[in-house]
């Protein structure tokens, strides 16, 4: 007989973003009555079957799909019966979004918007979500779990992409770009980024990939990336150039090396050495 997987709970507050709470259960079983949060919550099943009853409303929730609770929203979510599920959860805070959202949508004297729908079984979703909920675990970069959750709550709340002129990249974006190349070794959050740009942390994320093909984040670890080349064509060793640079260890820089040039920096510098 296939023994019966122990029932686990676990909930965790982000240390770089601490207005989001995580919750992970997994093959449980216990049921809930309607109840409401005073927090956004969104979810997503990872294995078994659940019924989520969301007002008048009655959803079947399957492994890949999405939960979205508004604050205040009455509902219950359970496995289906005689059954138990697994799932994670993520609680953002209500002030916090709203300060977000009202740089960017259209709230016509609303506190917030709300969410649209309450479930999703859209595969992107799910796929950011998982990402997301894994940077917010591992508790290793601020500014990626930022425009991570950033970016998921775009696509949650559909917002509208900024409209940009052609030609080059607006007085805006050069700041933001200034800013990350002039603190490339510092710890930078999306806030200040944004409050740089003067934009929003929604316009600008999809701006700034707009006119350089690449997110903040992902700019800031490419130049990253660039300069240890140079520190490694001078001869610096592995470990100083990953504190150089901001990584949080050597292997963090590795791996972030390795994934753009398709070699580790020990065999990029040995090469070199060779040569």
């Amino acid at each position: 007989m296939t023994p019966v997987p122990a029932a686990s709970q676990s909930f965790q507050r982000s240390r770089r973003l601490p207005h989001v709470e995580m919750r992970q259960a997994g093959h449980a079983a216990a049921c809930y009555q309607p109840h409401t949060h005073d927090e956004f919550s969104v979810g997503v099943v990872d294995a078994g079957s659940a019924v989520y009853r969301n007002r008048q409303r009655q959803d079947a929730l399957h492994p890949g799909m999405l939960v979205m609770v508004n604050p205040g929203d009455t509902h219950s979510c359970n496995a289906t019966a005689g059954q138990s599920w697994s799932y994670r959860m993520l609680f953002i805070d209500t002030p916090w979004l709203a300060r977000l959202q009202a740089d960017s949508l259209p709230l016509a004297g609303r506190d917030y918007a709300a969410f649209a729908t309450h479930s999703s079984a859209q595969p992107l979703l799910y796929r950011r979500f998982d990402r997301l909920f894994q940077t917010l675990a591992q508790d290793a970069d601020g500014l990626a779990a930022e425009e991570q959750l950033v970016c998921f709550l775009m696509d949650c709340f559909d917002t509208p992409a900024p409209r940009l002129e052609g030609g080059p990249p607006g007085a805006a974006l050069q700041r933001a770009r200034a800013l990350i190349l002039d603190q490339l070794a510092d710890k930078l959050t999306l806030e200040a980024i944004a409050h740089e740009a003067r934009l929003s942390p929604f316009h600008l994320i999809r701006s700034f990939k707009q006119a350089y093909g690449q997110t903040p984040h992902a700019f800031q670890l490419d130049q990253r990336i660039n300069r240890g080349k140079q520190l490694l064509k001078q001869g610096q060793g592995l470990a100083d150039v990953a504190l150089q640079l901001g990584f949080a260890d050597q292997s963090h820089f590795q791996r972030h090396f390795k994934s753009r040039h398709a070699v580790t920096p020990q065999v990029y510098q040995r090469a070199l050495a060779a040569a």
